[in-house]
């Protein structure tokens, strides 16, 4: 009886660790399903503390996104409701029940109104007429940065467009609102709109969308509402033809401060979307990663391979930490829009005994080669980077500020750049106002690439001082008669009154208010 107890000990020991080991596994695996969007990690450098280690964390392609728990229906009420609460004109980033979502609200009655998220090209026109007289209606305009919201792809579709959603959801109007935002498709005829008829919270059940209330031109996509909910804008090239898309490539990095031994650099690889740029900067931020130079297009194409990201040069007096100097990025991670990031670590040679190293080392200069497998020999782009202990990362002083110029009202601003801003047959946009305003075509191509071309354009008139009844005779030679109808508005709403709020600039920093010059 003894022996066969002393037998049967070493199994039960043995079952009672495999019950920790299952319970500690069920308790971490509980923990992820809690929360499927967990913060960008970071790994602190045993070896210093001056700089941070990223770890991109991309959903893998054959994963499908994890639910949250079901919200009750006091945290569903709250949530939308701070939604719908009106920005004041002001566009709010926040983090809520689990999605980061940037997004903007107002009250409109029957005059109409306009909602734009800053820096993002995505704006939301209600017309007027579209609500009754006597009534106000609260709309937001939101954008989800929550990737698991987005369609289900395949491996044929790419993510073209942001995933934005106008509310509150369900609502309709006396006249189709137009909503209008940014996509990346180098074919605008392979770009399509598609809708989820859900709510925010809800499981997404996305379909294309008709094509009669949708404009798709260049760069942009524009739809006919005839009620609200959310929309997005996929890749789809018919049999036969490949499918490509624009990336633009953004470098981050710290800034190298004297005495520091390490330095990451860390490049996103992005859909050359406004909005997309924006979620790298606020990913950035508080880590202190600031962005190092003007975007670079890449021509990106869905019938290719992996990306590569390849260190070619470091300037003498720096090594790589990183055990390889080639980084990978699946294919499907940037096709899918998922904005992956690859990074490398830079690190300080020692100097010997009879070298003085101080001198090579306040600046570094990286040369890389970024090319999808397959093609280097075809098409890559060149990536340079250079960063040294000398750069000014402060805010100019004020003594290099550009001179005081007049403002345009933030309301009519907002109005004028939605009106000029949708690209016209005839050229009767943004480009014959900017022709008037003397710029000549190079320039014009040039602000072509600007995240608004309508707002650089309205900017460039505040430099020149102009007067509103400068742009409104200007908008009137044009033949743009709806742009001058709204200065007009301005104009009859504000005389013999006092002067509207205008918008920040080199007044504003002084503690001055400019009156913007309505003489006749």
């Amino acid at each position: 009886m003894c022996s066969h107890e002393s037998s049967f000990q070493p199994a039960q020991f043995l079952l009672l660790v495999g019950v920790l080991v299952a319970s500690a596994l069920l308790l971490v695996q509980c923990l992820r399903w809690h929360c499927p969007r967990w913060p960008l990690r970071v790994r602190w450098k045993l070896e210093t503390h001056e700089e941070t280690e990223f770890e991109p964390t991309p959903l893998p392609e054959d994963e499908s996104p994890r639910q949250c728990p079901p919200a009750t229906l006091s945290e569903m009420a709250a949530f939308y409701q701070e939604l719908h609460t009106p920005t004041q004109g002001q566009t709010v980033i926040r983090q809520l029940m689990h999605k980061l979502l940037v997004f903007s609200a107002r009250v409109v009655d029957h005059r109409g109104g306009c909602l734009m998220l800053q820096d993002a090209g995505i704006s939301l026109l209600i017309p007027p007429g579209a609500v009754a007289v006597g009534r106000q209606e609260r709309v937001s305009l939101i954008l989800v940065w929550d990737l698991s919201d987005g369609p289900s792809l395949s491996r044929a579709q790419a993510l073209v467009s942001p995933v934005v959603a106008c509310g509150p959801h369900g609502a309709s109007f006396l006249k189709p609102c137009t909503l209008t935002f940014k996509h990346c498709a180098q074919q605008p005829s392979h770009a399509r709109a598609y809708s989820s008829n859900t709510n925010l919270l809800d499981a997404k059940a996305w379909e294309p969308l008709r094509q009669s209330g949708v404009h798709t031109s260049l760069d942009e996509c524009r739809i006919n509402l005839s009620h609200f909910s959310l929309y997005t804008c996929v890749l789809e090239a018919p049999a036969g033809h490949e499918a490509r898309k624009w990336l633009q490539l953004a470098m981050f990095c710290s800034p190298l401060a004297p005495g520091q031994t390490h330095l990451q650099l860390r490049v996103y690889f992005l859909n050359n979307t406004p909005c997309a740029l924006q979620w790298a900067l606020t990913n950035e931020q508080p880590h202190g990663g600031r962005l190092r130079g003007p975007c670079q297009l890449f021509d990106f194409t869905g019938a290719r391979g992996d990306q590569c990201l390849k260190l070619k040069y470091i300037s003498e007096g720096w090594e790589n930490v990183d055990d390889s100097s080639c980084q990978v990025v699946p294919h499907l991670h940037i096709w899918h829009g998922k904005c992956p990031f690859r990074s490398f670590c830079f690190r300080r040679k020692a100097a010997n005994e009879n070298e003085d190293c101080s001198a090579l080392t306040n600046e570094i200069i990286i040369t890389m080669h970024t090319f999808q497998d397959g093609l280097e020999t075809k098409y890559m782009e060149i990536l340079r980077f250079q960063a040294s202990e000398e750069d000014s990362w402060a805010a100019p002083s004020p003594v290099s500020q550009p001179p005081p110029c007049n403002r345009l009202p933030p309301q009519l601003f907002e109005q004028l750049q939605m009106l000029l801003e949708p690209s016209s047959i005839t050229g009767n946009d943004w480009r014959r106002l900017a022709s008037h305003l003397g710029l000549c075509a190079m320039k014009i191509r040039f602000l072509s690439c600007q995240r608004s071309p309508a707002a650089a354009v309205l900017e460039l008139f505040e430099e020149q001082n102009g007067s509103l009844q400068e742009l409104h005779y200007l908008v009137t030679h044009m033949e743009r008669l709806d742009c001058a109808s709204v200065i007009q508005s301005y104009l009859n709403g504000t005389q013999g009154g006092s002067p509207a709020p205008v918008r920040g600039g080199a007044w504003e920093n002084q503690g001055l208010e400019l009156e913007l010059d309505e003489k006749l």
